[in-house]
């Protein structure tokens, strides 16, 4: 099995472990130890990214209450700082497993990090798994199901191009054909020195 194979049935063991209870609220039950460290971490990147799916429902909501939905817009912004802080962790797995790869004479760096790949890889299997739910409707009209089956068609024909792109990264770090720079997302807001408005309240 390789990197993507992993990865992605990881990805939909995580789906599948939150539509038990089907709850923001729910605590993660990791079942990958960190004997496996990139499974664990897979695991935990998409459960955030899973549990920030349904948050980014659930704030939606025409008649939400106001003051929820700041409680919700303040977990979602939390949430996204675990999903770059966990994207970095990851990165650095990648970093530490091919720290001894000779870089060839003229080796390229690519546009992202392997983990920035990966990120969009986890997006995409929840992409999949909720169009694949509105395709099996029987609720819904056969133009809509018509439609959702259409987009679905293109999603997964998305997951075979980013494996393969994701696989060929990989394959040229491995070989010193391309080499990686990771960049700390070094965010602004949520930093009391850096954000003004925070700076202003301290």
């Amino acid at each position: 099995m390789n990197f993507t194979e992993k990865a992605w049935e990881i990805f939909n063991r995580s789906i599948a472990d939150y539509h038990v209870s089907n709850d923001v609220n729910a605590e993660i039950q990791n079942p990958y130890d960190e004997s496996d460290l990139i499974a664990h971490l897979l695991y935990k990147k998409n459960w955030i990214d899973t549990v920030q799916w349904h948050l980014e429902d659930i704030i939606r909501d025409p008649e939400i209450d106001p003051v929820e939905a700041l409680r919700i817009k303040r977990w979602i912004d939390q949430s996204n700082q675990e999903r770059t802080d966990m994207v970095e962790y990851i990165d650095s797995w990648f970093l530490q497993k091919y720290a001894d790869v000779q870089v060839a004479s003229g080796a390229k760096i690519n546009t992202e990090s392997p983990a920035w790949a990966v990120d969009r890889f986890s997006i995409l299997a929840l992409k999949i798994y909720h169009m694949r739910e509105e395709a099996n409707r029987t609720d819904a009209s056969s133009e809509h199901i018509s439609q959702c089956q259409t987009k679905l068609n293109t999603l997964l024909e998305q997951h075979q191009d980013l494996s393969t792109a994701i696989e060929e990264l990989i394959q040229d770090i491995a070989s010193g054909k391309k080499y990686m720079k990771v960049y700390k997302q070094m965010k602004m807001y949520n930093d009391e020195e850096l954000n003004p408005v925070l700076r202003g309240k301290k």
